[in-house]
């Protein structure tokens, strides 16, 4: 990967500055789109003190939650009532309290498998969409959310796993997951979650350098593979950031 290939960069001092940085992103594409906004979500530890920043009074102002829908790029195959549940941390977070209940979009995972639950939620994501085929001119997403795993993974696409190499179905169902939490998954596919205006991926922590910079030396894992058709921007902290790298604040 060339320099000129590489996502934008940029540089947090720490979590709370980057999440406050993740907010602003996040503010300017809401800002951008006069209409209906769609917003994916990712799980995970790394979104949470953004989604705590967003459930916050100053901020919750700010949203016009009449007109942003709420998505998730990826779930664990539990029910909506176990800690394990990405979008169940989100709602409660931050948007239960505030966003219309039809403008929740989780991933069901009362199917009764992932691959049905997969087909159930590409079915809603079309719906939405408008469309069964995706246009690269109409993006799906204003934002998608995305974090990076010790292995390379985000959303709950994993290194070697046939379902990276997705490019027809929107959703897939992943039998069992590459690191801990070992529970299937069920996970949006490359290319719909790169039908986005701004792919926005949040990196922080001693224990991410390593995974940054395998990514930054352009090794081919799901996290470098997953590119926005609009802007891709890696939000790193000082503490994840390995040694000679640099980039703008």
């Amino acid at each position: 990967m060339t320099a000129a290939d590489q996502p934008k960069l940029i540089v947090a001092a720490d979590v709370e500055a980057l999440a406050q940085a993740a907010a602003e992103r996040v503010m300017a594409r809401i800002a951008a789109n006069s209409s209906r906004i769609a917003i994916c979500l990712t799980g995970g530890s790394s979104p949470k003190k953004l989604y705590q920043l967003l459930g916050s009074e100053a901020w919750r102002a700010k949203i016009p939650w009449d007109r942003v829908h709420w998505f998730i790029g990826d779930e664990r195959f539990v029910p909506e009532s176990d800690p394990l549940n990405n979008m169940a941390v989100a709602r409660a977070t931050f948007l239960d309290r505030d966003a219309p209940a039809g403008h929740i979009h989780p991933i069901p995972t009362a199917a009764d498998n992932p691959d049905a639950s997969a087909e159930a939620y590409a079915r809603e994501l079309q719906e939405f969409y408008g469309a069964e085929s995706l246009d690269p001119s109409r993006p799906l997403f204003d934002l998608v959310l995305m974090g990076a795993g010790p292995d390379g993974h985000t959303a709950s696409l994993f290194p070697g796993y046939p379902e990276i190499e997705e490019t027809t179905r929107w959703v897939v169902g992943v039998p069992k997951a590459n690191v801990a939490p070992f529970v299937p998954r069920v996970s949006l596919t490359l290319p719909v979650l790169a039908s986005c205006r701004e792919m926005l991926f949040e990196i922080s922590g001693h224990d991410k350098q390593p995974i940054l910079t395998r990514l930054r030396n352009g090794e081919t894992l799901p996290a470098s593979r997953a590119r926005s058709n609009g802007e891709t921007v890696w939000l790193v902290d000082q503490a994840a950031l390995p040694e000679g790298i640099r980039g703008p604040r």
